[in-house]
C-alpha cells in the first residue's frame, strides 16, 4: 500500500540540503548569544543606566518636595 521510495527523496533532499543548513544556522547563532553585547549595545546598556539612576534621583527629590508641601499625598492613593 505505502510506497517506501516516496519518502526517499524527500528525506534525501532533506538530509543533505536543510539538516546541515538548519545546524550551521543554529551554531551560529548559539555562537553570536554567546559572544555578549556589542561595543554600541554597551554603550547603549551603560547610557540607560545612567538615566535610570537620573530619574531614580528625581523621583526622590519630587517626593521629598511633595512630602513637604503636602504631606498627605501618598494616602490619597
Amino acid at each position: 500500500m505505502f510506497d517506501a521510495e516516496v519518502l526517499m527523496a524527500p528525506l534525501i533532499i532533506f538530509m543533505i540540503i536543510v539538516a546541515p543548513l538548519w545546524l550551521i544556522l543554529h551554531y551560529r547563532s548559539k555562537k553570536q548569544v554567546s559572544q555578549g553585547l556589542s561595543e554600541h549595545e554597551h554603550r547603549q546598556l551603560i547610557e540607560l543606566a545612567n538615566k535610570a539612576e537620573k530619574m531614580a534621583e528625581r523621583v526622590e527629590t519630587l517626593e521629598a518636595l511633595l512630602d513637604q508641601e503636602s504631606p498627605q499625598w501618598r494616602r490619597k492613593l
